[in-house]
């Protein structure tokens, strides 16, 4: 792990999922997938890396091969909710920084880990921070699984949405020079997230599916840079293993 920082960085690994029961768990090149996560975080400059799960079987996992792992509520609806539980357990001040990592992005280069943090620590104003990249193919923009973000020239987000965002009336299409694509990674002051977990589902939330809408919803400033590093991908299903494994193998990302 790298010197003295001024964030931290919580990874929810809940065992349950549709499409992959125990996915936390999966073995990847021979090892479980959180722990490749995890290994990651702490080649961040965190000063602090913590599993947060909601199962016995990752925590005794988690520990067997050195990490920090909390034991959280099974009730929590997403990541967000079960991050705030440790802030709370924790004891961490409304001020403090910290980093939602989510437990299915193997790949995630720690760069992006560093990014995100800082560029909340930079925005004072600001009390979340993600990033996006670029939308490649036309088919991302039409993709509904593909979260589109359009920010204002501050960098502050204005909207998220699974639909082509902004429309350009002239062309009828999306305009995919202006939106880019929505990375899962987010930075939060834990006064933010705490007041966040706080609120129910607020409804364009509830309509996209989309819970960075709650912070918009509630008038909170969303800091958008583009990444400085391209994720390799995450873990969603079944089909997404062997491509994962044969990254996880290479040069390229080796740990």
């Amino acid at each position: 792990m790298g010197g003295p920082a001024e964030f931290r960085v919580v990874i929810p690994a809940r065992y349950d999922s549709t499409r992959l029961p125990g996915k936390p768990l999966l073995l990847l090149a021979g090892r479980p997938m959180i722990e490749w996560v995890y290994q990651r975080a702490c080649r961040s400059s965190a000063r602090q890396v913590l599993i947060a799960t909601d199962d016995v079987r990752i925590l005794e996992a988690a520990r067997a091969w050195g990490a920090q792992a909390i034991m959280t509520d099974a009730a929590h609806a997403s990541g967000t909710d079960r991050i705030a539980e440790v802030a709370r357990l924790q004891g961490w001040s409304a001020s403090e920084i910290v980093v939602n990592v989510q437990g299915d992005e193997p790949l995630l280069p720690e760069a992006l880990i560093d990014q995100v943090a800082a560029l909340l620590i930079s925005s004072p104003q600001a009390q979340l921070a993600t990033l996006s990249v670029p939308i490649g193919a036309p088919d991302e923009m039409r993709d509904p699984n593909v979260v589109k973000v359009v920010s204002d020239l501050s960098q502050r987000a204005l909207y998220f949405s699974r639909a082509p965002i902004p429309w350009d009336r002239e062309a009828g299409a999306g305009a995919g020079t202006l939106a880019q694509r929505h990375l899962g990674i987010y930075a939060y002051r834990v006064g933010a997230l705490l007041q966040l977990a706080a609120q129910p589902p607020a409804p364009l939330e509830r309509l996209e599916k989309l819970e960075q809408l709650r912070a918009l919803e509630h008038g909170m400033d969303i800091r958008v840079a583009e990444a400085v590093a391209t994720p390799g991908g995450d873990v969603n299903a079944a089909g997404d293993i062997e491509r994962v494994e044969a990254l996880l193998v290479s040069e390229r990302f080796r740990l």
